[in-house]
């Protein structure tokens, strides 16, 4: 019998546990990161978590694109598959619809990602593949050593926009709101026991899941988010919401978040006693129109999770189809391609 959650999700069966630790995880590879960078936080993340899952090594595959987030296969001591620029999502689909016992996670950049891998991102999300994606959002391409990328900030001057980025930055989990996504969330390199929650909650989802992580790159856009994520600041420039909960935040825990109108808006109070109107978050709400709200809100940055529906998964819908095909014998191939817009057409050139 399957165990459950606080938040209701299924977990995997408690009987028969795996001993496992973060050290089956990891890989005898060497990790080839910069010293410093965020990638290595969210691998010891990933690393720590999976084993309190009790699923086997051998069901989990990490598939990755380009960059260096997706070197990430490389130091999992799982089936991995490092594949072409931006394609990750979509050979991932593949894995997942042929082998749906299998636990598909996708490693991206915000270059991998949403430029050249844009495409493949959402539609893995709209049709709501049973994978789990995650987005090293860094505002830089790393690998090709420092150009201006889909999330960089307008104005930002890197080697391939030397006098100002004139594009306008891509928010990712806008992006992923509108495609559809049923688990939506977001999380911070540096925040290793929050991080591993979300990651928790992102393993037990069943559909497409997207967590953007904010991570930073230490040589080529240091302190890309430290304007939000700094020790001495984080508490009064971030938000972290949960389920059911108010929407408070700052290091008295003396602001929160209430409608203006149709706009959100901060507001500050007296801890003892906050006013009936601040606004509860709702990960399960059937309109995605708060989750919204919380993705455009620049001060402050929400973290967590947004969004947590339930809709129908893509290998669920093909196998019922497949299935279904099977019971309709016989097949007519030949039926089906010529299909019901096809004539013959006379030797005098007139139509029979």
């Amino acid at each position: 019998m399957a165990a459950q959650l606080d938040n209701g999700m299924e977990t995997r069966p408690a009987a028969g546990a795996i001993a496992q630790t973060a050290k089956d995880f990891k890989s005898d590879q060497m990790v080839r990161w910069c010293p410093g960078c965020g990638d290595f936080a969210i691998l010891s993340a990933v690393q720590k978590m999976l084993p309190t899952l009790n699923i086997p090594r051998e069901k989990y595959v990490f598939v990755s694109g380009i960059g260096c987030s997706s070197r990430f296969p490389y130091y999992m001591n799982t089936y991995g598959f490092h594949t072409i620029h931006g394609r990750a999502p979509t050979i991932a689909t593949g894995i997942k619809c042929s082998n749906p016992e299998m636990q598909v996670w996708v490693v991206t950049g915000d270059g991998d990602g949403l430029s050249i891998g844009g495409n493949h991102l959402i539609h893995a999300l709209r049709r709501n593949v049973d994978i789990k994606i995650l987005l090293f959002n860094n505002r830089i391409y790393g690998l090709t050593k420092g150009q201006y990328s889909p999330t960089s900030e307008f104005g930002k001057k890197t080697k391939s926009s030397p006098m100002g980025s004139i594009d306008a930055p891509i928010n990712p989990i806008a992006l992923a709101l509108a495609s559809e996504a049923s688990f939506v969330a977001r999380a911070v390199d540096t925040d290793l026991p929050f991080l591993g929650e979300v990651l928790t909650r992102a393993a037990h989802h069943k559909g497409s899941v997207f967590i953007e992580i904010f991570q930073n790159c230490i040589v080529f856009n240091d302190g890309a988010f430290e304007s939000v994520v700094a020790k001495e600041i984080r508490d009064d420039r971030m938000m972290k919401v949960a389920h059911g909960k108010p929407m408070i935040f700052g290091a008295r825990r003396d602001k929160g978040i209430v409608l203006n109108g149709l706009e959100p808006e901060v507001i500050s109070f007296d801890p003892a006693n906050p006013p009936k109107n601040i606004l509860i978050h709702d990960e399960k709400a059937p309109s995605a129109t708060l989750a919204n709200f919380l993705a455009h809100m620049i001060e402050p940055v929400p973290q967590g999770i947004l969004r947590d529906v339930e809709r129908p998964v893509l290998h669920d819908l093909m196998n019922a189809q497949i299935d279904q095909a099977k019971k309709d014998k016989p097949a007519n191939l030949q039926k089906l391609l010529q299909g019901p817009e096809t004539w013959t057409v006379a030797a005098d050139g007139g139509e029979i």
